[in-house]
């Protein structure tokens, strides 16, 4: 059997769909059902961000979670497959009346992706000071609190509506299939014969 963790709402709606098309039958977690097993899989239904912590420490053997949670943990797994679904972008966010200048000092960023800041201001040789928040980041630069933001953006609108726009795309993110190492090596077969499964649903989607 394969554990298989996946991050609540509409991911995990997206990911048992294609379960669903390649074995048949119903893939769907009921009411506030955590653990749902269907046939040779067990699905854990957990935190977006959680996901690659159940992978890496083999509580699941293969999960579904995005790009930039995986680039922001920095944890030791194995990246399947871009299932081409959740694109986004991590991406700097200022005040409309504001103009991007990274040369300012002590310039303070709000964001709950410290680790993907860090990094992308140090390659720039910019020094700044980060400011973690766990939610409702675009109030921060409204407020005084940080002279901008690094968050998720899929449209925009969120930063739009309350007066920001995107200064600087900091990467790309969509949804990946990640396995555990030693579930990798122990359960080869069974991975990559999914593997290959979700990787034609995914391609002939990608051809329509």
């Amino acid at each position: 059997m394969l554990t298989v963790a996946l991050p609540k709402g509409r991911i995990a709606e997206e990911t048992l769909a294609i379960f669903a098309e390649i074995f048949g039958g119903e893939f769907k977690f009921e009411g506030r059902e955590l653990i749902m097993e269907v046939g040779d899989f067990r699905f854990l239904n957990v935190r977006n961000q959680d996901v690659p912590t159940y992978v890496e420490y083999g509580s699941a053997d293969i999960g579904v979670v995005g790009l930039d949670v995986i680039t922001e943990k920095e944890l030791d797994i194995v990246k399947l497959l871009d299932m081409q679904m959740g694109k986004c972008k991590v991406s700097i966010g200022i005040k409309n009346e504001d103009e991007r200048d990274w040369s300012k000092p002590n310039i303070k960023r709000a964001t709950k992706m410290v680790n993907i800041t860090e990094q992308y201001f140090a390659k720039k040789a910019v020094g700044v000071e980060i400011i973690k928040l766990y939610g409702s980041i675009e109030l921060a630069p409204l407020v005084g609190l940080a002279d901008a933001i690094v968050d998720i953006v899929e449209t925009g609108a969120t930063m739009r509506e309350n007066g920001l726009k995107v200064a600087e795309d900091i990467m790309d993110s969509s949804v990946h299939l990640i396995a555990n190492k030693n579930s990798y090596y122990e359960k080869k077969d069974e991975v990559l014969s999914l593997y290959e499964k979700i990787n034609r649903v995914v391609q002939s989607r990608s051809n329509i």
